[in-house]
């Protein structure tokens, strides 16, 4: 089992934000891209402190400006004071005509502007080109791996979201019985996670019975929760912008032999990878494992999501467990291990725990014990 202590080897970083703009133009410079423009929400906050979340990819509460020798947050009047408060090593514009006339008055940026391919949308990419010629370049690959090595004062702010959530499960746990709805359970989880102190759900609540239960991202909805039924319960809260992410499956009543089955071909699996789980492994490694143990138990078909993934600022980041992650696993990287069987007709299990990567292996972060010893 992965020890429950976090090594000493894990620094914590009170004031971060210095560090990480250092070495953000340290990778600037070897992509030689002198000018940077981030978009994203989480990495937004990563680099400078500033707490807004986007509603949608389209409305954005700012960006941010990296030159070789000054940053910039770029904001409109909605954002312009908590801003200023909470990115003080940034430097405030206010985007009173939106963010191309803005970037433009800023410079020409000629020597090149990079950006967050997968968050620059066409509309914005056509502007600015068109207002700046041919200067953008697309960031290699995700700016987010940047953020993949948590220091602990990231890990302690996860744990915390992840003990809400497990708390939340729990309460669910002891009072979901037949006759509930999905959507209940799911707003029983979302007002607990409030009531608990956190910020609000890291993600859209995931609630499915019975034959539901085989739909890995069911959306919760009025069907009945009935006797005999397992119950896929996929939740997360954010605590101070950083999230977690929990899988549990109830079953309300004996289970079947074959609910068993499966439920216990899932913890195997994803025991033999929370084993296996170590930095310099690749995430294909990883998947594998769990993936190895399911098909020679029969269910190979039954199990085609990614093992898990990375959390942080962002309820999905790098890095992933996933069959086509050929990159080794940093020291730092808090991910999930998520295996599961989904029998379409019938129903499925799912389970997951959260583990940050340390020297010699990783440390499991759940506390909990929601677990079925079938």
């Amino acid at each position: 089992m992965p020890p429950k202590t976090l090594p000493k080897t894990l620094k914590e970083t009170p004031t971060p934000y210095a560090s990480r703009l250092k070495a953000l133009r340290g990778q600037m410079k070897e992509r030689g891209i002198p000018n940077l423009l981030i978009l994203s929400s989480a990495n937004r906050r990563y680099f400078s402190g500033f707490l807004a979340r986007d509603a949608m990819i389209a409305e954005s509460a700012g960006s941010l400006l990296i030159t070789p020798d000054a940053q910039y947050l770029l904001t409109d009047s909605r954002y312009l004071i908590e801003a200023q408060n909470e990115a003080p090593l940034f430097e405030t514009v206010l985007t009173t005509k939106g963010l191309v006339d803005s970037l433009t008055e800023l410079g020409s940026f000629a020597e090149g502007l990079g950006y967050e391919a997968d968050y620059l949308t066409v509309f914005h990419f056509l502007k600015l080109t068109k207002a700046l010629g041919e200067v953008l370049r697309p960031w290699p690959g995700s700016l987010g791996t940047l953020r993949a090595s948590k220091d602990a004062s990231e890990i302690s702010l996860i744990k915390k979201a992840l003990e809400i959530a497990e708390k939340a499960v729990g309460l669910l746990w002891d009072n979901l019985e037949p006759g509930w709805t999905e959507g209940q359970a799911a707003w029983f989880l979302d007002r607990t996670f409030r009531d608990l102190g956190a910020e609000g759900s890291s993600f859209e609540t995931i609630v499915a019975a019975g034959p539901r239960a085989a739909l890995p991202h069911a959306v919760p909805g009025s069907k009945v929760i009935e006797k005999g039924e397992m119950v896929v319960v996929d939740c997360g809260a954010f605590y101070e912008g950083y999230a977690s992410d929990i899988t549990r499956t109830i079953v309300l009543g004996p289970p079947k032999a074959w609910q068993k089955k499966i439920y216990r071909v899932v913890r195997e699996a994803q025991q033999k990878a929370l084993d296996f789980l170590a930095p310099g492994k690749t995430g294909a490694e990883v998947h594998k494992v769990a993936f190895d143990h399911i098909a020679k138990n029969g269910y190979g078909d039954y199990f085609g999501h990614s093992l898990g993934h990375g959390v942080g600022l962002a309820i999905h980041e790098p890095p992933n467990l996933s069959p086509f992650n050929k990159e080794p696993l940093p020291v730092g990287a808090v991910v999930t291990v998520e295996p599961g069987i989904y029998l379409p007709d019938q129903g499925g299990v799912r389970l997951e725990q959260m583990a940050v990567l340390t020297k010699t292996g990783c440390l499991l972060l759940n506390e909990d014990n929601h677990f079925y010893d079938f």
